[in-house]
């Protein structure tokens, strides 16, 4: 019973089920589960080594059932997307061999492989793109492919995702026109196409109507694609880029979450765009909530308005799994709880006791941006310690006062949002945030790091908070260099 499995598995953190975990990618069998391991996932987590997490059948069809509701709901509400092509920014489902020898991929690659043929053929891509490097190159022939398709569906992780492909179709617009032309796929990242895959990929384009040009610069998503919806992550830390996509999408677009869901499995699934988060998915996983006294419950006890911490018990073996993700009940489906997810446990900014969290940080950048008209491209926070603590921000993409705007915002924005950052501002027990202005590409090059380390590209989360001085060091490099290569940058920029 479920309280016997409590009383005999304690939680378990993925540091504690580690020595379990290197057995399974060693190779060696029936250690977390008695079914077979035919490869690994890999999740990038915040920093540091990757995790590597079994797959088994069992487990693979229970996120299959997930999917499969969320998709649809999806075709429920959006039936006009299967008129069209699904564009997936997927990571690559084989990319390495663990120590064991077993295939390491990402999550959303496999999904995609594991999906039935009659929606393997929508994409609008084949799927030798995903396992492309570098990551501009990946893009560069994502891109190519997908302008002559119709796509009314994108899906990722990430929005920040989808704000990249954007940046990208504009600094390769030359290339990219150069190459509808020609009917090619040559220039910009192209020119160090496998020439094998070239070939497959230019046979591939001229099977379709050709497209010459691209809609003017600056000009939304929707004139380019008759684009229906954009699905990705829209809560917690990613809501300040979520938010962000509509300038760029068009108004009639619409961008629907797809639930919380993660390398380790699929937890709770939005039935709506309009739903304030996402129906447990308790058909699937065994998911325990545990509340700030650290008392595990099943889902059906948690209550409207409680934040708790998810704990998952999956077919793939992992047993009492602290996720360490923070979940609120907004609503029920019937007996089931509605959740939508806040952010990660433990990530927090505390100098002084005012323990901003990273869902807080995110959604004063929202405010911020909202009150000034504009956003930064990226944005970190971290804390620093002395006799008068502060938190200073790293920003790339506004100028320098625009830059001063928007953090004297997120500061008043911050301080409605925490009672204590209000309190220790007012008490000067924390001083004010300091601005550090990043050069331009800062978290391009980040996120180009982290792919090259081995992190899948659709999961790398946006650094929102540096919680110690290597994350913070991983963003903001040589702060000399950056701070000097901003001010250059922006220079006149109003």
């Amino acid at each position: 019973s479920l309280s016997e499995l409590q009383r005999a598995v304690p939680i378990r953190s993925h540091a504690e089920l580690l020595p379990w975990l290197d057995r399974v990618a060693a190779g060696e069998r029936g250690v977390l589960s008695s079914e077979p391991v035919p490869m690994l996932v890999e999740t990038s987590g915040t920093t540091g080594r990757p995790k590597l997490l079994p797959v088994t059948p069992s487990w693979s069809r229970s996120v299959a059932r997930a999917q499969e509701l969320w998709l649809l709901g999806l075709l429920r509400e959006h039936p006009e997307v299967s008129r069209g092509r699904a564009l997936a920014i997927v990571g690559s489902a084989r990319h390495g061999r663990s120590a064991g020898g077993l295939r390491v991929g990402s999550n959303t690659g496999r999904m995609r492989d594991a999906q039935p043929w009659f929606l393997r053929a929508r994409y609008a891509v084949p799927p030798e793109v995903a396992d492309l490097r570098p990551y501009d190159l990946k893009l560069y022939v994502l891109l190519r492919l997908a302008l002559v398709q119709p796509v009314t569906s994108l899906t990722t992780a990430n929005p920040s995702t989808v704000l990249v492909l954007i940046r990208k179709l504009e600094a390769w617009r030359a290339e990219l026109e150069a190459d509808l032309a020609a009917n090619t796929v040559r220039r910009g990242p192209a020119e160090d196409l496998d020439p094998r895959l070239r070939r497959r990929f230019e046979r591939r384009l001229a099977l379709r109507p050709r497209r010459r040009r691209l809609p003017p610069a600056g000009s939304s998503l929707a004139a380019i694609w008759p684009l229906r919806v954009v699905n990705c992550w829209t809560a917690g830390p990613a809501a300040f880029f979520a938010d962000r996509l509509a300038a760029a999408l068009g108004p009639r677009v619409p961008v629907r979450p797809v639930g919380v869901t993660g390398s380790e499995g699929y937890f709770a699934v939005p039935l709506a765009g309009d739903w304030p988060g996402g129906v447990l998915h308790t058909g699937g996983h065994l998911l325990e909530l545990v509340d700030d006294r650290g008392e595990a419950r099943p889902a059906w006890e948690a209550e409207e308005g409680e934040r708790l911490r998810l704990v998952i018990t999956t077919e793939a073996g992992l047993v009492r799994y602290d996720l360490g993700d923070i979940v609120e009940v907004v609503g029920r489906c019937e007996q089931t709880p509605v959740v939508r997810f806040v952010g990660k446990a433990g990530r927090f900014l505390d100098v002084a006791g005012e323990r901003v969290s990273e869902a807080q940080v995110s959604e004063a950048a929202l405010r911020a941006s909202a009150a000034l008209g504009r956003s930064p491209t990226g944005f970190t926070v971290r804390a620093r310690r002395a006799e008068l603590p502060w938190h200073e921000v790293a920003i790339e993409g506004l100028s320098e006062p625009a830059a001063r705007r928007w953090l004297a915002r997120y500061d008043e924005a911050l301080a409605g949002l925490n009672m204590e950052y209000a309190n220790k501002r007012r008490t000067e027990r924390l001083g004010p945030p300091a601005l550090r202005l990043l050069g331009p590409g800062t978290y391009g090059r980040w996120r180009a790091a982290r792919v090259a380390a081995g992190a899948p590209a659709g999961q790398v989360k946006d650094p929102l908070l540096a919680v110690d001085d290597d994350e913070w060091r991983a963003v903001v490099g040589d702060a000399a260099a950056g701070d000097a290569a901003g001010r250059e940058a922006v220079a006149g920029e109003t």
